[in-house]
């Protein structure tokens, strides 16, 4: 007969029983209602927090592209500022250029007014004058150096300008690389996604970085950037405005000099030639006249001669009569006729004296005269020939300098004459 290993259990009534059945119902009810209220606040909550994480990942990829939109028309207003700056740049450096070719082109005329000056002091004697020729080297002188000092100023300051378009341009660009690499930045955030695979967890995503700006002081820098671009590129655009027409003034009044300069020194060598020919026309008529002076001194002292042997006569037969004995010396016709003929002889002699020594004085003064002009002639030739290597020197001006050969002989190709010399002894006897 089997027996039992331990004692029973305590012993529940059956309303305990009915009792925890009823409780074991009641809590599985409660907790399906407590599960069924989570998952409803759960799916809730997943629905608001996909809406909100959508909407927000739209708004942000809204914002994003917005943000490129922004940044991207400010880089293409750069680039456009740029593509004008680097333009401006360009024509400003080809005005300076011009300006500093302008005034190296300078350097001839001043040194062809120079040498003409320089030429011009070796005239002699009274042909070293001050005349309009020397007064308009002077001024063409004074002209190219105003000139020169003008041009030197607009150089100068498109130096500067192009310095300070550089600086411009320098403060653009990095605006411009920074925007580049902003776009580049935010066109990779807008195409991450979920599935991309760089994206990770960060530290402190959320911090604020140092060196942040609002909105308003970043469109204001790149606004200020473009402004003080487009300020430099007015005034460089004045400064090309003001360099051209300062050039094409100067140019104008240098050519105006020269013209007046060639001008006077033309008329100067018509007077030359002139005053040349002149003293040409003297030399020959001095040249004429003495001869005939010499000529005439020789018949008064043939004459002269001739009344001293008159006189000579007269006083013999004088004396020869005061020899007749006693009555005889008496003091008749004869006597008086060769008294009147001696006085008149002796004031004859007297008057070709003095005649014979005022055509010595003129001779000798025809010689002085001949040795004045013909000193005067080398003066006007010298003067000429100093002039016309003045008026060959200046063809440079004119002709490049490639093509330019100086003009030979350039006295004889304007005068084409040659001085006649003194004659013998004429210069000793002056």
């Amino acid at each position: 007969m089997a027996t039992l290993s331990v004692k029973p259990g305590q012993r529940f009534t059956l309303p305990d029983w009915h009792t925890n059945s009823h409780l074991t119902s009641a809590d599985a009810e409660r907790q399906r209602s407590a599960s069924h209220q989570v998952r409803q606040e759960g799916r809730a909550l997943r629905n608001e927090t996909d809406n909100q994480a959508k909407w927000d990942e739209h708004d942000n990829q809204t914002r994003l592209a917005e943000r490129i939109s922004s940044v991207n028309r400010w880089k293409e207003t750069l680039d456009k500022c740029l593509a004008d700056i680097d333009a401006e740049i360009d024509a400003l450096a080809k005005v300076k250029e011009a300006a500093e070719r302008a005034l190296q082109a300078k350097n001839l005329p001043l040194d062809v007014s120079i040498e003409c000056l320089t030429l011009r002091e070796s005239r002699r004697a009274i042909d070293l004058v001050r005349d309009l020729v020397g007064e308009e080297l002077h001024q063409e002188v004074k002209v190219i150096n105003k000139a020169k000092r003008e041009l030197q100023q607009r150089v100068h300051e498109a130096f500067e300008q192009l310095c300070l378009l550089q600086e411009a341009r320098q403060q653009l660009s990095c605006d411009h690389q920074r925007k580049v690499e902003a776009l580049e930045i935010d066109r990779v955030c807008l195409s991450l996604n979920v599935s991309s695979p760089n994206i990770s967890f960060k530290v402190n995503p959320t911090r604020v970085p140092d060196g942040s700006t609002a909105p308003d002081e970043w469109e204001q820098n790149s606004q200020c950037n473009k402004e003080h671009a487009e300020a430099e590129m007015k005034a460089s655009t004045e400064l090309r405005e003001a360099t051209l027409l300062a050039i094409a003034q100067t140019n104008n009044e240098l050519e105006a000099q020269r013209v007046a300069t060639e001008f006077a020194l033309r008329k100067r060598i018509r007077d030359l030639e002139r005053a040349y020919d002149e003293l040409k026309w003297q030399e020959q008529k001095t040249l004429e006249e003495i001869p005939e002076m010499e000529e005439d001194i020789r018949r008064l002292e043939e004459d002269l001669r001739r009344k001293m042997q008159d006189l000579k006569v007269a006083h013999t037969r004088l004396e020869t009569r005061m020899y007749r004995p006693n009555m005889e010396r008496c003091r008749d016709q004869v006597q008086y006729g060769l008294t009147d003929e001696v006085h008149q002889l002796e004031g004859a002699i007297r008057a070709l004296k003095q005649k014979l020594a005022e055509s010595q004085d003129a001779l000798d003064a025809l010689y002085r005269q001949l040795h004045r002009i013909q000193t005067d002639m080398g003066c006007k030739a010298n003067s000429l020939l100093l002039d016309n290597k003045c008026l060959d020197s200046r063809r440079k001006l004119v002709v490049p300098a490639e093509k330019f050969v100086p003009e030979l002989d350039a006295f004889n190709r304007t005068t084409n004459r040659p001085l006649s010399p003194p004659k013998n002894g004429q210069l000793e006897a002056a």
